[in-house]
């Protein structure tokens, strides 16, 4: 019996002392132990025991001093215990649930959402401490079982996180490890019993151009065959019966109502089938905008067509699938489309079918290929993709059937951006300039944004990119938007003090004056990959106008520049009294090992370099 109370004694020490060295490096709070135990009593059923000790151990870790427990209607929380320990192990303080504020987490973009949370910041005015956070949740949505990943924030080490099962329910439960090099699963099962976890992860630094962390993070999923989400029941132990119940979320939201099938009968569609799927694409657009509705089964469940129709909004579900009702009005079959929306791409396993996604788009077949839609823009161009959405995969939800499709690939040859400038540089070390942009591809969604906004709002934009021209007055001219072809063209007139700088009589200036600044990476001690989420090419040319009584000093050889991350060539052409310089750089988009990063750190400073050449002007 002492030998079992020592061991207990022991395990519940959290005196910051205990915390190994190589955990307190680089560390700015350390998760000491998360443990989330499982009951799953059946597919409308789990309990979940949680309980929750962080160690602060400086004022930039006071990230981790909130507590935060979300809940819905469908769940509920009893035994709060929050207790504070001090440096030594002490416990200073406590609190229960009615401490805890209880809040809503909606914000500004939901118009509807009954998700909710408990929550408090513990405000301690002495380092180092720690918060021990324990509750129970009883909950009848069992679809989202947790991933168990060790990573909470950047500078946060991991001394014990585990999740465990015992399933009771007598459906199967699987599982699926991904192991990378950041972090090793421990395992261990029996018959109704899993139990996963990770020990000692030193604090993960976030690096420039790494990909996100869930890439990146060992971890482990879990999925029950049978499961419920917010009332509704189904079978999610193959992608097929997964799409057969989300077919019957969709099916009660897309009844044709007379009044949809006048709206498609109003359109008088004629040509072809991708003519009469952009003609009702572009009038669906023209009458909703995106909200974001999440109550109950709102989450998952689209409000019905009929809904958008009368309100003119929805979130991503409710407008696919209200441009899916109109196209199926017009005998236009076409599929619900989930998908995971963000810039590292994420892709769904056929092999362990399980709730997921973020998004939601459409597709319609056709005998020329697939169309693609996106619908929560009411700019965005006609079958076109963002970059955040191609190069994956979607589930597609057909009749009693999903299909695991792959989106279009970004070619960085598609993502265009073409500037053509005339520059005139003055006596007085000024620069006049007329330009014209245009943007295709992954740039057409950069620029998309400016559509929106007013035109006093879009000169501000375009000053604030270009912030280091110091322009003296800017004249935003054509801006259009080719929702046909995804193009965002525009004009751009402005003057800007100081480009040119004077060298006794002659003068210099920079040969590029719009620079990509974005850049910046340094040091070759790196431990993550390097992510370019984004390949695109520049083509530019410049046609530089002197003044009458100064000449072009030298002639500059032109540069060729190929690397495995893209390529780069500036030339620079006589013209008279005119310089033409022409510069076409082209990023490629992948992932590349850290060991490759005193190579790309080489290949973007040496194009960097070539955009800052000086071009000297002489005078008579």
């Amino acid at each position: 019996m002492l030998v079992l109370m020592s061991i207990k004694t022991f395990s519940q020490n959290y005196a910051i002392s205990e915390i190994p060295e190589e955990l307190k490096k680089d560390a700015n709070y350390v998760v000491r132990n998360i443990t989330s135990e499982y009951l799953i009593k059946a597919e409308n059923s789990i309990e979940l025991k949680k309980k929750i000790i962080i160690s602060i151990l400086n004022k930039a870790g006071d990230g981790g001093s909130y507590v935060y427990i979300p809940y819905d209607k469908y769940s509920k929380i009893s035994d709060v215990k929050i207790k504070v320990l001090d440096e030594n192990g002490k416990q200073i303080g406590s609190y229960s649930k009615s401490d805890l504020n209880d809040v809503g987490q909606s914000n500004d973009a939901y118009l509807y959402s009954d998700d909710r949370a408990l929550r408090m910041r513990i405000v301690q005015p002495v380092y180092p401490y720690t918060i021990e956070t324990s509750y129970t949740e009883r909950s009848s949505d069992t679809v989202f079982l947790p991933v168990l990943q060790p990573y909470m924030d950047e500078n946060v080490s991991v001394q014990n996180w585990s999740t465990e099962f015992k399933n009771e329910s007598g459906i199967r439960l699987r599982k699926k490890i991904t192991e990378t090099f950041f972090g090793k699963p421990e395992i261990s099962e029996s018959d109704n019993f899993i139990k996963a976890s990770f020990k000692n992860i030193p604090a993960y630094k976030e690096e420039n151009y790494s990909p996100d962390y869930r890439t990146v993070v060992s971890k482990v999923e879990f999925a029950l065959d049978k499961a419920c989400l917010k009332g509704v029941c189904g079978d999610f132990s193959n992608w097929n019966s997964f799409a057969g119940w989300y077919k019957g979320l969709l099916e009660p939201v897309s009844v044709i109502t007379p009044e949809i099938q006048q709206e498609v009968n109003a359109l008088n569609l004629t040509g072809t089938v991708s003519e009469k799927v952009q003609k009702i694409y572009q009038y669906m657009q023209s009458k909703t905008r995106y909200v974001f509705v999440a109550i109950g089964i709102g989450g998952w469940q689209p409000m019905s067509a009929d809904d958008v129709r009368r309100k003119g909004y929805g979130d991503c579900k409710a407008l696919t699938n209200y441009m899916r009702v109109l196209l199926k009005a017009a005998g236009i079959p076409s599929y619900y489309s989930i998908i995971y929306s963000d810039k590292t791409t994420k892709i769904f396993d056929k092999d362990f079918p399980k709730m997921d996604g973020n998004h939601v788009i459409l597709c319609v077949p056709t005998e020329s290929g697939n169309i693609w839609l996106e619908n929560t823009s009411q700019n965005i161009a006609f079958n076109h993709l963002s970059y955040q959405t191609m190069d994956r995969n979607v589930i597609m939800v057909k009749d009693n059937a999903a299909e695991l499709a792959d989106t279009p690939k970004t070619l960085s040859e598609n993502n265009k951006e073409i500037l053509r400038i005339k520059a005139a540089i003055s006596a007085d070390n000024t620069l006049q300039v007329s330009s014209s942009f245009g943007f295709s591809g992954g740039m057409y969604d950069m620029f998309l944004p400016l559509i929106s906004l007013s035109p006093a709002d879009q000169k501000d934009a375009l000053k604030r990119r270009y912030d280091y021209l110091q322009f003296s007055n800017i004249d935003l001219t054509n801006l259009t938007n080719d929702r046909n072809e995804a193009k965002i063209n525009f004009d751009l007139s402005f003057k800007a003090e100081n480009y040119s700088k004077s060298l006794g009589s002659d003068i210099y200036f920079r040969a590029i004056p719009f620079l990509d600044s974005d850049f910046h990476l340094e040091g070759t001690d790196r431990k993550l990959p390097i992510e370019i989420p984004f390949g695109f090419t520049d083509d530019y040319e410049i046609e530089y106008t002197i003044p009458e009584s100064y000449k072009f000093s030298e002639t500059l050889s032109p540069v060729k520049i190929d690397s495995e991350f893209g390529s780069f060539s500036m030339e620079f052409i006589p013209l008279d009294k005119k310089l033409l310089v022409k510069r076409k750089f082209m990023l490629k988009k992948g992932t590349f090992p850290p060991d490759k990063i005193s190579e790309y750190i080489s290949f973007r400073k040496k194009t960097n370099k070539i955009d800052h050449t000086k071009i000297l002007i002489t005078k008579l």
